[in-house]
C-alpha cells in the first residue's frame, strides 16, 4: 500500500536514491576508515558508487544512463556523505584508540591534547 502511494509520485526515484545510495556511501566511508585505508581509496569507491547510482536511476526509473551532469551531481552528493562517514569514523578511532593524545572537537574532528 505504501509503495503504491509513493510510486505515483514523481520523485520516488530520489527517495530510493537517498535511502540506498546515501546509506551505501556512508557505509563505504565508514568501512574505509575502519580498515585504516588512505583517503584516496574513498575517492575511488565513491566514483564507482556514482556509476551504480546512475545505473539504478536508469534501470528502475528510465532515466538517461550516460548523463555527465547527473553523474557529477550524484557523485558529489555521495562524496559528501562518504566523507562524513569517513571523518566520523576516523574521529572516533583516533579519540578512542589514542585517548591520551587526542580529544574530540566535534563529531568529525579532533585535536591534540594540551
Amino acid at each position: 500500500m505504501l509503495i503504491d502511494i509513493f510510486a505515483g509520485h514523481a520523485f520516488f526515484g530520489e527517495y530510493v536514491f537517498v535511502l540506498l545510495c546515501m546509506g551505501a556511501a556512508w557505509m563505504t566511508g565508514r568501512s574505509i576508515a575502519t580498515d585504516w585505508k588512505p583517503f584516496w581509496n574513498l575517492v575511488a569507491a565513491i566514483l564507482l558508487l556514482g556509476c551504480g547510482a546512475r545505473f539504478l536511476h536508469f534501470a528502475l526509473y528510465q532515466a538517461q544512463f550516460l548523463s555527465a551532469s547527473r553523474y557529477v551531481f550524484d557523485t558529489a552528493l555521495l562524496g559528501i556523505v562518504g566523507l562524513l562517514g569517513y571523518q566520523f569514523t576516523r574521529t572516533n578511532q583516533m579519540t578512542r584508540q589514542y585517548y591520551w593524545l587526542y580529544e574530540k572537537v566535534s563529531p568529525i574532528s579532533w585535536k591534540a591534547k594540551s
